[in-house]
């Protein structure tokens, strides 16, 4: 079974992004089989209740985050708020993973050197989608009441334990 490779070796933002996927036009696609994505669900909780609180988890370093660690950070956030304030709050994704990533698979063992030969610069196939974060964009939304602050900041930190790179939580006036 293959892995996932290290999250270091494709968080950076040095390289181009490669998003052309086209349905009316195929034959100009740059990619010619997506792959899918893990993150599915963009809101959560109570989307219509009196909230006085909006708080963003930001990042604070331009980075690119897989499809995986979103949805990762998504399901622990989103349980612990629904485990401490059950129908108390609003959770939202805003960013969505469209860049895909590109891999060279390189043969391992005895006479992979034979196998391996001729393809220095390989393209690479597509093996995931990530999404590409600017310097202070907010990945994650949550409006709640003001007396729920302090589990806010807790599941933020529980969700940036998940992502690479560092956040920080930010109160948002709305």
């Amino acid at each position: 079974m293959a892995r996932l490779r290290p999250a270091r070796t494709c968080r950076a933002l040095n390289s181009q992004s490669w998003a052309r996927y086209s349905l009316k036009k195929p034959k100009k696609n740059y990619i010619r089989a997506l792959p899918h994505t893990s993150l599915l669900i963009f809101d959560m909780g109570t989307r219509n209740g009196s909230y006085d609180l909006k708080m963003t988890l930001n990042a604070e370093q331009p980075i690119q985050l897989r499809s995986n660690s979103l949805e990762a950070a998504r399901q622990v956030a989103n349980k612990y708020l629904e485990t401490v304030i059950p129908m108390g709050y609003h959770f939202k994704v805003l960013v969505y993973p469209h860049s895909v990533i590109r891999e060279h698979k390189m043969a391992t063992g005895a006479g992979a050197d034979r196998i391996s030969q001729g393809m220095s610069n390989a393209f690479g196939r597509p093996v995931s989608v990530a999404a590409r974060l600017r310097l202070g964009q907010p990945v994650f939304a949550i409006n709640t009441s003001s007396k729920n602050r302090q589990h806010v900041l807790e599941a933020f930190r529980r969700a940036s334990s998940k992502l690479s790179g560092t956040y920080k939580a930010k109160v948002v006036a709305s």
